[in-house]
Parts: structure tokens; C-alpha cells; sequence
């Protein structure tokens, strides 16, 4: 079956058709660093790490760019004394960083950041006001404005009037032709840092927003690629100012536009301006990691997602059945464990080439494990080495296999199994002895720390309660 996107510059499903099906080039808006990452900014890297594993599910090799944007405004405001802007930025971008790979988001392929592609930037401006779209302000501030009236399509990813739009807010209007003309250049500015600047044909400045990726995504992966990623508030202006700057300067730029909705607290987007956000460092403090990670993908990437202590309670519990079921299979299964089958259940695989219906998909995961359980009940070691190597394969897809692997090979499970199998056997010598009073506190106290105990034909293992 072909995938299948939602594209949104289109407004609909699309079948994606990949300019080179051996490798789907793929390019994400990433942070800008000016402070720490919130849960929304994890939610959103959660998102195209599912579509990227997907789409290396389907076509082997995925060419993944995501930026760093580490100059801005913001930035320059949130810098001190003690921290510059740049060593401000560095750390916040260590913070992201760790905040991604704790829930098992892949590196990118290339990570570029911002003030590593300035020449090019410079270059994309020069062609644009050769082609007539961009001019110098004419009060010599060093400004350069995109032209919006030059550009009949300008409007045509969010299906705006230009005469409806409100004006850009990003440089002083004093040297605009029109007050929606967009900064591509802005001069430096005396209270701004020195550094802060960079030579060019209009003087010492820096890049306006917009021309940075439509700079960097061109140096990566060409005029030209796959897919255009990012969140839904970044439709306008900031992608609405990339796919005019880049095809008024003759590059075809993305063929697929692909945002991931909201994470909202009370139905209110969340966002550091509204001071409703939840920290990504708080909430790994607090949860699993692949507790959050399941949490956060677990709606469909492009819904609204209101994140309550309720959700990350039920992504802990649907965990435990997964894991609970792989742990009852590696104690039957010859060696312990199971082989894993490279393929995924055809009715997942229908869920996720349907724009990366995750929801639907989660439905076939745990339909298995639960046919999986019922094989082990019954005896069926192949129906569950089958069940084993299809959920193995949906969670490595899903990026939840590190979450659920059966562990017992580092030194602190092992000392924890030689405690808790020596109280086993006190209980089991209790019983055997008709003890029942010892045999019901040795239970409780194993019970209060939080294990549990399963009683089989095989006899009696334990696990950790986790929800």
C-alpha cells in the first residue's frame, strides 16, 4: 500500500510519491534556543521521529534535517552578562538535545545551526533582489525586506489574502514598501552584541528568521525535497515566508508540507508567551521516559493533544501489558526470548500508511498482545514466538522497543532477582508447610514494594508494578 500525507498546503491526503524512492529527504523546523524545550517541543520531535521511522520502514533510507536556530531576537533579549548569546544558546540546545534522546528520538541526519550557513543566506538574498522579489531598505539601516507584492503566490501554503494579512512584526516598518514585507537582513543595531553581526553587501547584520531555512533545508537536501516539517503554528508566517523567498528564487522547495498539532493545557495552545507550559525536564523527572514517549504519540500527530497526569497514568499501564506480556513470553520460549520477525502485522501497516494513523495502529499492538497472552495460556509457543516478533517489530517502528525489552543482565536486577526469589522460596516453604501466616506476610511485604508475584505451571516469577 502506499503511505499516504496529509499535505497542507494541498488540504489533503496525498499519496506519497518520493522524488527518490531510495532516499525521502525530509526537512523539520527544530528549536530555537532561547530557553529550555517545553513538553509541546517534545511532542512535536515525537511526531516526525514516528513518521521518519515509518518512512525508513518503507523505503530503507531516510535523509532527516532538522535546524537549530541560534540567533534571534529572543535569544539576544534572554543573554547576559555572565552568559553571551551564543554560550546562552549552546546550552539550551544541550537541553533539547537531551530532552529528544531521553524519549528515543533518532539524531538527525544533519543538524544544522543557523549561524554555520550565514553565506548562504547571503547568497539567497543577493539572488532575490536580483530577481526583483527583495530590497534594501532605503533609510540605511542595513534592512532588506522580501517584496510580498512581487510575488502573486505569496499567500498560497495558508490560503491568505494579502490584503487580509496583518502586518510583519519582525524589523521597523519605517524602510518597507509595504507593511507585510518581511525581513530577510536586518542591520545591526548598537545596543545588540557585536558579535552578534555579520558582514554583507548592506552592512554588519544578521538573518531574519525566515531566510534561514530556506537557506539551510537548499544546502542540505537541494531546491528541492521531500517533505517540510514543523507545528502547526509555524504555518504563518514563518513557512508561508519559506516557500515564498525560496520559489521566488527559482527553487521548486517542498513537495509535501506536514504539521503536527498542539499540545494544549485547559483547550489553550501551550506555549512560553502564555506561561502555561509544562517542562520537558519536569516531566522526565517525574515519568519514564517511553512513558512519555508513548504519551506524547499516542494521538494522531496532526490532532490536539490536552495533556493530563491522566495521560502519561494510562500510557504507564497500557506499557505494563506490553511488557508484562514479553516478560511471560521470554520465560517460555526456547532460550528465553524470541526471534524478531522484520515484518509488522498488515493491519498496523494499513494504520500507519494512512497518514501515520498511530491511534489505529496501537489498536493492532495491543490486539496481538492480548492473542499473545491467550497463546501462552494455552501452550502455543508458536502462536506466541509469532506474537512476540510482531510486536517487537511495532514497537521498534513506534520507538518503544528500548522501553520493553525484558532486562536482567545489569547488576542492580540481578541483586533485586536474588532478593526477591529468596522471599519466593520462604513463601513457598510456608505454604508447603501450611504456614499460612508467614506465607501471607512474606506476600504483603513483597507486594508493598512494589513487586508482583505470578503463580504458574512453571512456577512463580515476579515483576516490577509499573501502573
Amino acid at each position: 500500500m502506499t503511505v499516504r500525507l496529509y499535505d497542507t498546503r494541498a488540504q489533503a491526503l496525498r499519496d506519497f510519491a518520493p522524488r527518490d524512492p531510495s532516499n525521502v529527504t525530509v526537512y523539520v523546523c527544530g528549536p530555537t534556543v532561547q530557553s529550555g524545550p517545553h513538553i509541546g517541543h517534545v511532542r512535536a520531535a515525537v511526531g516526525f521521529d514516528i513518521l521518519r521511522r515509518w518512512l525508513e520502514y518503507r523505503h530503507g533510507r531516510v535523509t532527516f534535517v532538522r535546524n537549530v536556530t541560534d540567533i534571534d531576537d529572543k535569544i539576544l533579549a534572554n543573554a547576559t552578562d555572565a552568559e553571551p548569546w551564543w554560550a546562552l544558546a549552546y546550552r539550551i540546545e544541550l537541553e533539547f538535545t537531551r530532552a529528544y534522546a531521553a524519549v528515543g528520538v533518532l539524531a538527525p541526519t544533519y543538524e544544522p545551526r543557523a549561524t554555520a550557513s550565514v553565506p548562504q543566506m547571503i547568497e539567497l538574498i543577493e539572488t532575490l533582489i536580483e530577481r526583483g522579489h527583495a530590497y534594501a531598505a532605503p533609510d540605511g539601516s542595513g534592512d532588506v525586506y522580501f517584496d510580498v507584492r512581487s510575488w502573486p503566490e505569496y499567500g498560497s501554503l495558508t490560503r491568505q489574502s494579502l490584503d487580509a494579512m496583518e502586518a510583519a512584526a519582525d524589523a521597523d516598518p519605517r524602510g518597507k514598501r509595504d507593511p507585510r514585507d518581511f525581513a530577510l537582513w536586518k542591520g545591526a543595531k548598537p545596543e545588540e552584541p557585536s558579535d552578534a553581526a555579520w558582514s554583507s553587501p548592506w552592512g554588519h547584520g544578521r538573518p531574519g528568521w525566515h531566510i534561514e531555512c530556506s537557506a539551510m533545508s537548499r544546502r542540505y537536501l537541494g531546491g528541492e525535497f521531500d517533505i517540510h516539517g514543523g507545528g502547526l503554528d509555524l504555518r504563518f508566517p514563518h513557512h508561508e515566508n519559506e516557500l515564498a523567498q525560496s520559489t521566488a528564487a527559482g527553487d521548486a522547495f517542498a513537495r509535501y508540507w506536514v504539521h503536527n498539532g498542539l499540545v494544549t493545557v485547559g483547550d489553550q495552545k501551550m506555549s512560553k508567551s502564555l506561561g502555561n507550559f509544562l517542562l520537558a525536564d519536569d516531566v522526565l523527572r517525574e515519568r519514564d521516559p517511553r512513558v512519555v514517549r508513548y504519551a506524547l504519540g499516542a494521538a494522531h500527530y496532526r490532532s490536539s493533544l490536552d495533556l493530563t497526569p491522566a495521560s502519561f497514568d494510562e500510557a504507564e499501564a497500557a506499557l505494563g501489558r506490553i511488557r508484562s506480556f514479553l516478560q511471560r513470553a521470554a520465560r517460555v520460549l526456547p532460550g528465553g526470548s524470541a526471534g524478531r520477525d522484520e515484518d509488522v502485522p498488515v493491519a498496523f501497516a494499513s494504520a500507519m500508511d494512512d497518514d501515520l494513523a498511530v491511534p489505529q495502529a496501537l489498536a493492532v499492538l495491543h490486539e496481538t498482545v492480548r492473542a499473545g497472552n491467550t497463546a501462552l495460556d494455552e501452550g502455543d509457543h508458536d502462536a506466541v514466538s509469532a506474537a512476540v516478533g510482531a510486536v517487537s517489530a511495532m514497537l521498534a517502528v513506534l520507538g518503544l522497543d528500548a522501553a520493553d525489552e525484558p532486562r536482567g543482565d545489569d547488576a542492580e536486577t540481578v541483586a533485586l532477582d536474588a532478593l526477591v526469589r529468596t522471599m519466593i522460596d520462604q513463601r513457598a516453604e510456608a505454604r508447603a508447610t501450611k504456614d499460612w501466616t508467614t506465607a501471607d506476610r512474606i506476600r504483603d511485604a513483597i507486594a508493598a514494594a512494589g513487586i508482583v508475584l505470578e503463580d504458574g505451571p512453571e512456577g512463580t516469577h515476579w515483576s516490577v508494578n509499573r501502573g
